[in-house]
Formats: structure tokens, sequence, C-alpha cells
């Protein structure tokens, strides 16, 4: 809403404060980080750096940062041309959103899998496990990383 609304029969303008929301130009909407944040993840495992895909969309690579980032919200629009440029469902940058809906009261939240999935070295471990062929040496390297993490006080 905008501040410059005037209140029927009151002088001045509506204060965010009176429509009951709180509005910050500093802290990223958790959820605009969360759709950047799988928008990022999916650019980063079809191999797309910020450019190609800035110049799909027709803009600037520093906008694309700052959807990644959560400090530019998607429009519906940019939502959809996004999910068919990086053939996904739009629901699929809402998967894991804070706030949703859970159906298990003790599931383990999806936030931590997301932010490693996120991250370049998240990536490049996946892409290099999905490699391996044999299950049994898959098997005993997801032992070791639980041993190492373990040992290290994780």
């Amino acid at each position: 809403m905008s501040a410059r609304l005037r209140r029927p029969n009151m002088p001045g303008p509506i204060r965010s404060a009176e429509l009951g929301c709180q509005m910050s130009t500093k802290t990223p909407n958790p959820i605009d980080m969360h759709v950047g944040s799988r928008l990022r993840m999916r650019r980063v495992m079809l191999g797309l750096t910020q450019e190609k895909l800035a110049a799909a969309f027709g803009l600037t690579f520093q906008q694309v940062q700052k959807y990644e980032k959560g400090m530019n919200r998607i429009s519906a629009s940019r939502l959809q041309q996004a999910a068919s440029l990086l053939a996904v469902p739009v629901p699929f940058f809402f998967d894991g959103a804070p706030g949703g809906h859970k159906l298990e009261e003790d599931a383990p939240s999806s936030a931590y899998v997301n932010e490693f999935v996120s991250s370049e070295d998240g990536l490049r471990i996946i892409k290099a496990f999905m490699r391996i062929a044999r299950p049994a040496l898959r098997h005993r390297i997801v032992s070791l990383v639980q041993e190492i993490a373990e040992a290290d006080g994780a």
C-alpha cells in the first residue's frame, strides 16, 4: 500500500503500522529469499550463468543477483517465465518455503537441504556423487561423511 493513501474523514496518510504490517527496506522477505535460492539452485543445476539467465529474461545480471538474494521480489509473470526457461513447474520455487503447511509435525525442515543444494560445493558434491555407479560405494561414502561429521562435533 502506498504511504500516501488517505483515510476517509481523517487527516494525514495511512501509516504502515496502522495497516498491521511492517515495511522493512533492509531485510528481504523470507519467502522472496527462498524463491530466489530455488531460482539460483535450478540455474546452477542447469549450468547457466547469471548473465545467460539474465539475457533470457531480458534483464541485467545484477537484477538476477537481486532475485536470487531475495532483495527484489519476482513478479508472477517473471516467475512463470523462469519456470518455463528452467523447465520446472511454478510450485518448484515454493517447495519447502518457510511458513508453509507441514503435513507431518516431526518431519525435518527442508531449509537446510535447500541451502546445501543452492551452494556451489553442495551442487558439485551432488553431481559427483550421482556419477558413482556402484550403490555399495555410494553407501560407504555416506557412512564416511557421517563419521567425519560426528567426529567434528556436528
